[in-house]
């Protein structure tokens, strides 16, 4: 068995490397890379590996890694080993499992015997070990407990991109008036409103930029998420210019 460790951290390289060891005995070949760029490439000369990924790197973070890994061979078992639970990290990794993949997240405040068992639940025995601090995001998230679905997710997303309510509503092929009635759907989750008394131009707030705060401030938005999604808005810009012929072809290349 081949383990490849994927985090920028040299002590958290090193405490992975031992806790493999001590956790998965038929592991006969432990490979590290320090950044999601390194592990993606290491990935590919090593097809047979299972995967303990960072989610949070400074060049290439997990998310990205792990979608271009999964992408090239979904059958890959991998653990998410991370600082975090905000949801924009919870969310960004649901969105990327494949059907029937076997996978984990797990926080670094686990304890050692909690991380060896999700070692050896997820790559021995094809079981999924999620944290339960996790796990409940992940409920919220599909709109359990007053979470957001996926579709006033992708809005709230886009509202901190800068997209006009036109914009995301060809986007997300949705009318005018659908996106309007999201994104109040959205202030009344986030709590942001007008107080009363307060008319539409002297208001106190910007409604928009308010529930973008708001949303950073409840971690439901980071700088992972964004970056993750300026890509794919630029690249939904520029299939606005294209050709169908040239959609194609980047289409076959990709």
């Amino acid at each position: 068995m081949k383990v490849l460790i994927v985090e920028d951290d040299p002590l958290h390289r090193s405490y992975l490397h031992e806790a493999v060891n001590a956790a998965l005995p038929e592991c006969d070949t432990v490979i590290e890379a320090e950044n999601g760029t390194v592990g993606e490439k290491l990935a590919r000369d090593h097809k047979s590996a299972h995967i303990v990924m960072d989610l949070q790197m400074a060049s290439r973070n997990g998310i990205e890694a792990a979608r271009t890994i999964w992408k090239e061979r979904p059958e890959t078992r991998i653990l998410f080993w991370s600082n975090y639970s905000d949801e924009a990290y919870v969310r960004g990794v649901s969105r990327i499992v494949p059907d029937g993949a076997a996978y984990g997240y797990v926080l670094k405040s686990a304890s050692d015997e909690r991380l060896k068992l999700a070692l050896r639940s997820i790559f021995i025995e094809s079981q999924c070990v999620i944290d339960r601090e996790v796990r409940g995001l992940q409920q919220k998230s599909l709109g359990q407990t007053n979470g957001f679905t996926d579709s006033e997710y992708e809005i709230l997303v886009d509202i901190a991109l800068g997209l006009t309510d036109r914009a995301i509503a060809k986007r997300r092929g949705l009318s005018l008036r659908s996106v309007q009635n999201r994104l109040q759907q959205l202030y009344d989750k986030l709590d942001v409103y007008q107080a009363a008394g307060d008319d539409h131009e002297d208001g106190r707030f910007n409604l928009r930029a308010r529930a973008v705060a708001v949303a950073f401030l409840r971690k439901l938005l980071n700088y992972s998420a964004l970056e993750r999604a300026e890509a794919e808005v630029q690249e939904w810009f520029d299939g606005l210019h294209e050709s169908p012929r040239d959609r194609h072809r980047r289409r076959v290349r990709t």
